[in-house]
């Protein structure tokens, strides 16, 4: 499980990776909030712990910026503030839980583990599979074997339309007709940008399952 742990103060920062590589997470660190979102809109890591109080971007920030790009991973904020207008600002832009400073290494792991669970849960449901991939129509989350990765919501709508057609041959015009509508002003291009992402995310999961260019007609989803 791959967890990222944006926080400014290094010597908590040691602690807390120590603690979670003991359990057998991987961790990666950010320290600031710059660096955090950038990290955390990769979509790879299963779970994120922020901190509010960060240079350059606070944790309020980076969390509105990645619920806005569809990055459903669950997020556990770490921080000194403890008056619930805070927790109830933090839950409101999209965070899972919040858990005060100081806070004890039974509880931090707990709270992990309760959020890994709950992931789970979700994965398990609404889900929609071909091959070696499944799409998670609850989270935007794409996965393959135990990697997964978040897609937007356009890219949600793409692969929806090509699962339930594998094999099939799917034309540009269609996907822009089906996914934008007749009145659309959308280009190929377009179409063909969405498409890199998707292939992209799909090389990320090491994917069997793949687009492929049918050369002047369109695109096909297959192993």
């Amino acid at each position: 499980m791959n967890i990222l742990l944006v926080e400014d103060e290094k010597n908590l920062t040691e602690a807390l990776t120590h603690i979670l590589k003991k359990e057998k997470y991987s961790v990666d660190v950010a320290y600031d909030g710059e660096q955090g979102l950038e990290m955390g809109l990769s979509g790879r890591y299963d779970v994120i712990l922020l901190d509010i109080m960060m240079p350059k971007k606070n944790g309020y920030e980076v969390l509105e910026a990645l619920r806005k790009d569809n990055i459903t991973t669950p997020v556990l904020i770490l921080t000194a503030r403890n008056q619930t207008s805070e927790k109830v600002k933090g839950l409101d832009l999209g965070a899972d839980d919040y858990l005060a400073k100081p806070f004890s290494t039974a509880e931090l792991l707990a709270r992990i583990r309760a959020l890994l669970r709950r992931k789970t849960d979700v994965l398990n449901t609404n889900e929609k599979s071909f091959g070696d991939i499944t799409l998670n129509l609850s989270n935007f989350e794409l996965c393959c074997g135990d990697k997964h990765i978040g897609v937007s919501l356009k890219e949600s709508e793409i692969l929806q339309y090509f699962l339930a057609r594998p094999n099939f041959v799917v034309t540009k015009d269609e996907l822009i007709i089906k996914l934008w509508g007749y009145d659309s002003d959308v280009e190929y291009n377009n179409i063909e940008v969405y498409i890199s992402f998707i292939r992209k995310k799909l090389a990320f999961l090491e994917a069997k399952t793949g687009i492929s260019t049918v050369r002047g007609v369109g695109y096909k989803l297959e192993e």
